[in-house]
């Protein structure tokens, strides 16, 4: 699997500072693209919460983390749970070493790695993954929030650091050479619709510009949230198969 990559974050037009946090795992020694992938994270802290920013760098630093040391050829759809639940038990851990009086310390979390064909998408809370294909955005995730209602639209029912166990919603999915998956907060979702997501990343041939284009979008749709993208092409991919929980390669 061959890959292009670029994210951005922004504070927004309203927010004093940036709450949310981003950041990647790449392969640097030949081999470790079969061997283990890539990985890319993106939290938001839970506005309203102590210390959403100390909350989401922690998320997103340990699941990198436990990314790199994983032992070899472990299979990402029963990795990346195990991972989401270490940083949510570290954000839990801050929580209580930081919080001065019982306040909680809370992010959201979407997750996704990628080896061979696939791409394992591990979320808690709002924060998306979204697949772009023929010029069409599809959500992989599905919020983990009170529905519709604008008064509630915000209110999570799921995140990293409320107790000392979560459940994460992980799901496998096959990617194909020229799908470009999309990370992002709410602060993007919930400002720009998928279609002028998608639109904007068809028609920008430079990741980066992409990326950089969707925040300032958000920003002039609203502005009043952090806003983060992280935009990941698919140049080629290698098929496989498995076969007692070993791949193998597809002629």
């Amino acid at each position: 699997m061959e890959l292009d990559y670029a994210q951005a974050t922004d504070r927004g037009r309203v927010r004093e500072h940036n709450e949310d946090y981003i950041g990647c795992s790449i392969p640097e020694v030949s081999g470790r693209e079969q061997t283990h992938g890539w990985l890319f994270a993106l939290a938001d802290g839970v506005g309203g919460q102590e210390k959403g920013e100390v909350a989401s760098r922690t998320a997103v630093e340990t699941l990198l983390a436990e990314f790199r040391r994983a032992a070899r050829d472990q299979p990402l759809r029963s990795l990346m749970p195990r991972l989401v639940q270490s940083a949510n038990e570290k954000v839990f851990e801050c929580g209580l070493q930081e919080r001065p009086r019982g306040a909680q310390m809370a992010t959201t979390v979407v997750a996704c790695a990628l080896r061979y064909d696939r791409a394992v998408v591990s979320h808690v809370g709002d924060s998306r993954c979204y697949l772009i294909r023929g010029g069409r955005a599809r959500s992989l995730t599905r919020d983990h929030a009170l529905a519709a209602e604008t008064a509630t639209r915000h209110v999570l029912t799921r995140s990293l650091g409320g107790a000392m166990f979560v459940g994460a919603d992980t799901a496998e999915h096959f990617v194909l050479a020229g799908d470009v998956l999309l990370l992002c907060s709410d602060g993007l979702h919930g400002a720009v619709s998928s279609m002028e997501m998608a639109e904007i990343v068809t028609r920008n041939a430079e990741l980066e510009a992409a990326a950089r284009e969707l925040i300032d979008a958000a920003n002039a749709s609203d502005g009043a949230d952090n806003v983060s993208v992280q935009l990941i092409r698919v140049r080629s991919v290698e098929r496989i198969g498995m076969y007692r929980g070993r791949p193998y390669k597809l002629a």
